[in-house]
């Protein structure tokens, strides 16, 4: 058995994401009545998009991550948890032997919540089924007990298919992608404290009245603030707060200017690519309705997919950028923290995406919300850092030379995994039947209300054109 799973493991990531995911599309779309020409163009055309999104995200990890690092020199700060970054802790996930199990638990955990109909999202984002692992392996650091790190992947990996329900009208709607729902853990895990904050925000006189969004920028700057210029203009400043002593004037400029121009590329080629992805979407997502329809009348079903499809928005890229800077600022500033952000300050848009529908696009309230989700989150890595670092040593990753203990912003900032290891450590075995029957309360109360709790999570009433 080990040895089948290792070689589905060996093959999903010798392939990848943006092979294996064109593959996965193709094979249910032909399932759910596509054409195979029809599925067959589709699933190229989003290989295509995903691969054009990735390049666009290397370029702008690369730059913001870049500018970190000169501003955390700049600052002099030392901090003995380093962030090791997302694809360390992937590897840490699909290393540890929770990643064995994790894909055809996964798989089945969605089959088992859709034939029951408690779920509508068929999440064919097998390649982040990791995040699933990774609090699976965070458990078994705790436990040593392998089955509790199983039992737990499968209910994370439940309960992000829930946040994807809960989410869905509300991302269809504002980012103009219908058919889709966003089963992605790192994204999804904001929507209660967006919730609760935005509710807050609407109740202070004065703040309630701030809506600092990229179309009002547009209208009232004009060119000034059209999207490419609002990233040029925010990557000069970042620039110039990372490389103002980079050297003699040349160079200060030269990396200054150099940021601005990557920015603005990102804010320009982001969304063109998000559209080129959607353009592919639109015939799985017709099949997949059509497919319900004709079986069970009124039935929705949505594709799972990567967040990434998300952060094209101007909204994500703006508020997130924004929040490099404060990110650095509160590793300072926090008293007791012992976390330094580095390589995952570029997944910020990732963490934020998800608050742009709720907030209608108002980037003033996404930093808001951002900052203080970030602020948990270095007291939620200061906690889990151990573990992380008993996981990963466990899994033969190497830590940094510099590290007593790492961490990452994606997965290791995230409220789930530290209520999930409190219970745990705190109840053992009947902490895990209490993180079930929550689960299962969540998704019963969520059937019983569904429009409210769309509504809470920034769905309109009516269908609504994209954004996007």
């Amino acid at each position: 058995m080990d040895t089948i799973l290792a070689g589905l493991k060996g093959a999903i990531d010798t392939l990848g994401a943006t092979v294996l995911l064109p593959i996965v599309i193709f094979i249910i779309a032909v399932i759910l009545g596509a054409k195979v020409s029809k599925a067959f163009r589709a699933a190229i055309t989003i290989g295509v998009a995903f691969i054009g999104i990735n390049l666009v995200l290397g370029l702008m990890f690369a730059s913001i991550g870049y500018v970190a690092k000169a501003i955390v020199t700049n600052t002099g700060i030392h901090r003995d948890i380093i962030d090791v970054g997302w694809p360390s802790a992937a590897a840490i996930a699909f290393g540890s032997s929770v990643g064995l199990w994790v894909i055809p638990v996964g798989i089945l955990v969605n089959i088992a919540l859709l034939l029951t109909r408690m779920t509508r999202t068929l999440n064919v984002d097998v390649w982040n089924f990791w995040h699933f692992a990774f609090v699976g392996s965070l458990v078994v650091a705790a436990t040593n007990n392998l089955a509790y790190g199983i039992i737990i992947a499968a209910l994370v990996a439940a309960l992000a298919l829930l946040f994807a329900d809960w989410s869905a009208r509300a991302v269809q709607q504002f980012y103009g992608v219908p058919g889709i729902s966003v089963p992605h853990l790192a994204s999804a895990q904001i929507l209660p404290i967006a919730i609760i904050l935005n509710w807050i925000m609407d109740r202070i006189p004065g703040i309630n009245r701030i809506n600092i969004s990229t179309e009002t920028i547009e209208r009232r700057f004009g060119v000034f603030g059209e999207p490419v210029i609002l990233g040029l203009i925010i990557g000069l400043v970042l620039g110039l707060i990372a490389f103002y002593n980079a050297g003699d004037l040349g160079t200060v400029l030269a990396k200054v200017l150099g940021t601005g121009m990557t920015l603005a590329a990102v804010m320009l080629l982001l969304p063109r690519m998000v559209k080129i992805l959607t353009e592919g979407l639109l015939p799985v997502s017709d099949a997949a309705q059509e497919f319900v329809r004709k079986r069970t009348g009124d039935r929705e079903l949505q594709v799972g997919l990567d967040s990434a499809i998300l952060i094209g928005h101007p909204a994500a890229i703006s508020s997130s950028l924004i929040l490099v800077p404060i990110a650095i600022i509160l590793s300072i500033i926090l008293p007791g923290n012992r976390v330094i952000l580095f390589a995952d300050l570029a997944v910020i848009p990732f963490i934020v995406a998800m608050t742009a529908p709720l907030v209608r696009g108002n980037v003033f309230r996404m930093v808001v919300i951002g900052t203080v989700t970030l602020a948990v989150g270095f007291y939620v890595a200061n906690a889990l850092a151990p573990l992380f670092t008993s996981a990963a040593v466990a899994s033969g990753f190497k830590l940094p030379a510099d590290a007593l203990q790492i961490t990452s912003v994606v997965d290791g900032f995230l409220w789930v995994p530290y209520v999930i290891i409190e219970a745990i450590q705190g109840l053992g075995v009947i902490g895990i039947v209490v993180i079930a029957v929550v689960i299962a309360a969540l998704f019963l109360f969520y059937r019983r209300n569904p429009l409210g709790w769309e509504r809470a999570a920034g769905a309109e009433d009516e269908p609504a054109e994209g954004t996007a």
